[in-house]
């Protein structure tokens, strides 16, 4: 049984990169931004997976931060990608928390930020097995 499931479909007189998603039970568009010869439409490929950095980042930390009884506030994250001069691809994460935490409390907080699920699946790196057929 999958852990997580997602669709794309792209019509025949779909305006160039604009594509329909179905991630679980939410549609969503996709597309390339003006400079790749989309519309922005949508996010783009990469900018999908930084929101799910994201949105894993924050929520993680919701958990824990309610788990442990901490004070409540507002989490922002905010994830960029990359290119280094070596050619190689990196993200730059930034996390705020905006409640009342000791320095202890946030050096937990970023401990918890590098292993939180979606990063973990970013870091390690995962097998795709891709099967062709016809429609």
């Amino acid at each position: 049984m999958p852990l997580a499931i997602a669709t794309a479909e792209l019509d025949i007189d779909a305006p160039d990169y604009v594509v329909r998603i179905e991630a679980g039970n939410h549609a969503l568009l996709g597309d390339e931004g003006l400079h790749e010869g989309g519309q922005d439409r949508g996010p783009a490929p990469f900018a999908f997976v930084l929101s799910g950095l994201v949105a894993c980042t924050a929520a993680t930390l919701r958990m824990y931060m309610q788990k442990k009884g901490w004070p409540s506030g507002r989490i922002g994250v905010t994830a960029d990608l990359h290119l280094a001069p070596d050619g190689s691809q990196y993200i730059r994460r930034t996390v705020s928390v905006d409640a009342q935490l000791d320095q202890t409390h946030r050096a937990r907080l970023a401990e918890i930020c590098e292993k939180t699920p979606v990063t973990l699946f970013i870091k390690r790196g995962t097998r795709i097995d891709t099967t062709m057929r016809e429609q």
